[in-house]
């Protein structure tokens, strides 16, 4: 029985990335998006294509709803628990960025609210609520194979980096960072493996807008591997351990960002 994978955010940019990876190794997927239908059902036509390339056959459904409300977060999960009946692998990869870039002076109480529930809150309580699910479904007569579970969160390098003219997002992504230790050590018992992938500077449409000023970073030496992260690389790395290829590691943090992380003299 093919495995599942619920993505949030998963209808464009490193969301469709992880998706498309996930088709390929023959996962079945549940693409969560906010508002953009079109893109979430062509990143679903476009998962089944992937996996029929490489002689897989795989189920894609699209599902709408708001990780920041709760009654977005159990829609998925009675979502999922009815097209599926099961989940192996969720990946909190749902995020917004700040509507106005503002001086770390001037960042707004609203604008702070709403990256924080997005970005923070979100992942937490759906994650609550999909560990649960996954230690029921540890509880029944399921195969091996069945009782492989995954959690795998999307920060970014800006979980330590401080960008003052986004310091609401920063803080966001660093109260994100902490779900991973904290998930880990709470279910490694109950078998259930908890991931971060932490990207670096990845061409996307929330990155569109200073492409300018990271192409000259990246000329200038930012990240030791001299180019633009794609969605493909956080894919591939999701795929990675969706393959269980990391099966006696859990709490990691798997950076995918050219080297940005290095300490270089």
């Amino acid at each position: 029985m093919a495995p599942v994978a619920l993505i949030t955010g998963g209808s464009r940019g490193i969301g469709r990335g992880i998706a498309l990876a996930l088709a390929r190794i023959g996962h079945n997927l549940v693409i969560n998006f906010a508002g953009n239908e079109t893109a979430a059902r062509q990143t679903a036509t476009d998962c089944v294509t992937a996996a029929e390339e490489l002689g897989k056959t795989i189920c894609a459904e699209i599902c709408q709803a708001d990780i920041a409300l709760a009654t977005g977060r159990e829609k998925l999960v009675e979502f999922t628990r009815e097209k599926f009946g099961r989940l192996n692998v969720l990946v909190n990869n749902a995020g917004i960025a700040p509507e106005v870039r503002a001086d770390l002076l001037d960042v707004s109480e609203a604008s702070f609210d709403r990256l924080l529930a997005v970005n923070a809150r979100g992942p937490f309580f759906l994650t609550q609520l999909i560990a649960k699910w996954m230690i029921e479904q540890n509880r029944v007569d399921a195969s091996p194979s069945d009782r492989r579970f995954k959690i795998i969160t999307i920060t970014s390098i800006s979980a330590y980096t401080a960008s003052v003219n986004r310091g609401d997002y920063c803080v966001s992504k660093a109260a994100l960072a902490m779900l991973t230790p904290l998930f880990a050590a709470r279910l490694a018992a109950d078998g259930i493996l908890v991931y971060e992938i932490r990207p670096g500077v990845i061409a996307t449409d929330m990155t569109a807008g200073v492409k300018e000023k990271y192409d000259r970073l990246i000329a200038d030496g930012l990240t030791p591997i001299p180019r633009w992260g794609q969605p493909d690389d956080v894919g591939k790395a999701v795929a990675a351990i969706a393959q269980d290829l990391l099966p006696f590691s859990t709490g990691e943090v798997i950076n995918v960002d050219g080297g940005f992380h290095l300490r270089r003299l």
